[in-house]
């Protein structure tokens, strides 16, 4: 059993301006991240497909306990890719209210542009993190 696409290889072509997912050969449906299996129907005919990097903002919440790396309070998105498929994002330029700490509940709907940032390793992580980011339009 092999990956097509591994994470390794999701994460250099990220790096390189690229965002990879995979096509369902049998359903048609995108799956991203990689996965060894169609998230739609579990097929493992797929092939690499490279993915338009723009998406819509569907739900969001404020994580203000964070993982080390991230910044405290951290937005936290789903969005919707053109594709199909959802991910989870970290919003960009967008701060709650200091006083309040709410967001504009308008971000729902907006589009964007995914993209991602590298979180160093630190003491107790598995190595280097990447997280998918969600700039908006």
């Amino acid at each position: 059993m092999e990956y097509i696409l591994t994470l390794k290889a999701f994460r250099e072509a990220l790096r390189n301006g690229k965002f990879l997912g995979l096509k369902c050969e049998e359903c048609g449906a995108y799956t991203v991240p990689p996965k060894k299996v169609c998230s739609n129907c579990t097929s493992e005919n797929m092939k690499i497909v490279e993915l338009s990097r723009n998406g819509e903002l569907r739900t969001f919440t404020v994580v203000y306990v964070t993982a080390e790396g991230f910044p405290s309070p951290c937005i936290v998105g789903e969005v919707e890719l053109e594709e199909g498929p959802w991910v989870t994002t970290t919003l960009l330029n967008v701060e709650p209210d200091p006083k309040t700490m709410d967001l504009p509940m308008d971000l729902i709907g907006r589009k964007g542009k995914i993209g991602y940032q590298d979180i160093p390793a630190f003491e107790f992580s598995a190595g280097e993190r990447l997280a998918l980011t969600f700039s908006l339009t």
